[in-house]
């Protein structure tokens, strides 16, 4: 297990570089000049424009540029925004908002896609499972930005249960209605997905011989069928995490919550790369992490499951 552990931290390294390297060229190279955009249509100032250029290291060539990011990364300095800021200290305080939204979100996936499955599997063929089947299949085919709209409507407007807007991201009934709507396509997957694996493992050869055994029930079904039934559903919640941090932009844009995603929008729309290429590599690095621990899960669920 140690070696392959280390094995996998070392192969992270490369992984590490090009994706940060990938994300710099398309941001540096992409969007056009930044510092002349802070003028907008208004004609800039050559002296000032070169002064800032050079603040900001964007005189340099740009491989210069990559290599002197990345030695200030290993210090732990993520370099400033155009303001002055330093970009650590702007992820420092969104980072923490985003990531409880998504802790939030992730345990609403867990506890209704995982049960809703497992309910739809164990009635496979009858209409539970029809109508889980219905109902995630409606919750897969709507917009993020319209079910966020509409859980508003109905959830704060009209029915007056939860706060419309997050005005204190440690209060955790304000992070229910936009925790919710950022976990519900990832639930509606992770309920069908839970739901195959229940109803392909109820007609398996260990099953039939548990139950020819004469053990209980509940054993049957919450220890053999539960973990051989979730090992793709783990695999699955894994990358997940990561698509839920990202897709925090749209759900933190509804309900005004001052995460990442809001951090990351207006980094894009004042072409402040150093703000991009920071957030962006601290979800390379949580990625990274996660899938690890999703492998490592993988002989927690099946003891025959073992690392070389």
């Amino acid at each position: 297990m140690g070696r392959y552990v280390a094995r996998r931290l070392l192969q992270m390294i490369p992984v590490f570089i090009g994706t940060t390297l990938i994300i710099f060229l398309m941001v540096h190279v992409l969007p056009g000049d930044p510092i002349r955009a802070m003028w907008g249509d208004k004609a800039a100032d050559p002296a000032q424009v070169a002064s800032l250029r050079h603040e900001f290291g964007l005189d340099q060539p740009l491989w210069k540029q990559y290599i002197d990011y990345m030695v200030d990364l290993f210090k732990g300095d993520f370099g400033k925004t155009f303001g002055g800021r330093p970009v650590s200290e702007e992820m420092g305080m969104a980072f923490p908002v985003t990531l409880r939204l998504a802790a939030v979100a992730l345990t609403i996936e867990i506890i209704v896609g995982i049960g809703l499955g497992a309910w739809a599997g164990l009635k496979a063929g009858r209409a539970a499972d029809t109508g889980v089947l219905i109902f995630t299949l409606i919750v897969i085919s709507m917009p993020v930005f319209v079910l966020g709209y509409l859980a508003r409507f109905i959830f704060a407007d009209e029915l007056g249960w939860l706060p419309p807007n997050v005005q204190d991201s440690m209060d955790l009934q304000q992070l229910l209605l936009p925790g919710f709507v950022l976990a519900m396509l990832s639930m509606a997957y992770v309920a069908r997905l839970t739901r195959t694996t229940f109803a392909e493992n109820l007609r398996a050869d260990y099953m039939r011989t548990a139950l020819a055994k004469g053990l209980p029930r509940r054993r049957i079904i919450g220890v053999h069928l539960l973990r051989n039934s979730l090992i793709p559903v783990v695999t699955f919640l894994g990358t997940d995490v990561g698509a839920l941090v990202g897709g925090a932009v749209v759900t933190e844009g509804i309900f005004n919550v001052q995460g990442v995603g809001n951090l990351l929008f207006k980094a894009l729309g004042q072409r402040e790369g150093t703000t991009i290429v920071g957030v962006v590599t601290i979800f390379v690095l949580v990625i990274l992490l996660i899938n690890l621990i999703v492998d490592l899960l993988y002989a927690v669920l099946d003891p025959r499951i073992r690392y070389a």
